[in-house]
């Protein structure tokens, strides 16, 4: 089992953490096995998504051992952390500030990542003990709004939740990101071809473009 320091150091390494929200228990799985391959260390499956807990379960005991974070999504209150913390998630994840969720991840050292959108939010989330931030929702915000955020709260570490592209992940990265939550354009990457070797791809892809973006900003 991973400790929570290698988990969050799988994250920063990284730069990325893999949202999967499907709508069928095997896609999910096939998913993450292909996305693991291309590279991802870190995965949120989402309760949405059928089967979740299983999917956390069988994914946790083949890969935790490998340095692969594990974790649940849409973690809305404490009961459902602790059950997710029982199927092997050893990273929480949710939309919203919720103190009984993050009282939970705290207490047995799973990485918490809680949501938020305003500066008020995002000082009352790190406040609570959340580890890292969740920027949400991203596709009425943008770099230049997260910019904007960080300029008073630079030490803020924020993960914006979605709509990330190879083609847009160094805007996001040049505004302060830590890290970022990746979505359809890797999860979804096998839907018109059937095959899941493009989502190897796109992982590949994406993390290429996140260490490119980290690298030109080292530079400068």
């Amino acid at each position: 089992m991973l400790t929570k320091f290698e988990a969050l150091r799988a994250i920063h390494d990284t730069g990325a953490v893999l949202i999967i929200r499907l709508d069928s228990e095997d896609e999910a799985l096939a998913v993450a096995h292909a996305a693991i391959a291309g590279g991802i260390r870190a995965l949120e499956i989402t309760l949405s998504v059928p089967g979740a807990k299983r999917i956390i379960t069988a994914l946790s005991e083949e890969y935790s051992a490998q340095g692969v974070v594990i974790g649940a999504g849409t973690v809305l209150d404490a009961q459902s952390a602790y059950s997710c913390i029982e199927a092997g998630a050893q990273m929480l994840v949710s939309p919203n500030l919720d103190s009984g969720m993050l009282e939970v991840a705290n207490r047995y050292q799973a990485v918490s990542i809680s949501g938020a959108f305003t500066p008020t939010e995002v000082v009352d989330t790190l406040s609570a003990g959340a580890d890292i931030v969740k920027l949400f929702p991203t596709e009425i915000s943008g770099p230049g709004y997260l910019k904007t955020v960080r300029a008073p709260l630079a030490q803020a570490p924020i993960l914006p939740a979605g709509s990330a592209t190879p083609e847009n992940v160094s805007e996001w990265i040049d505004a302060g990101a830590a890290a970022i939550g990746v979505g359809s354009s890797v999860t979804k990457a096998a839907r018109s071809s059937g095959d899941y070797g493009d989502v190897t791809t796109a992982a590949r892809t994406m993390l290429a473009a996140i260490a490119s973006a980290r690298g030109r900003g080292d530079q400068g």
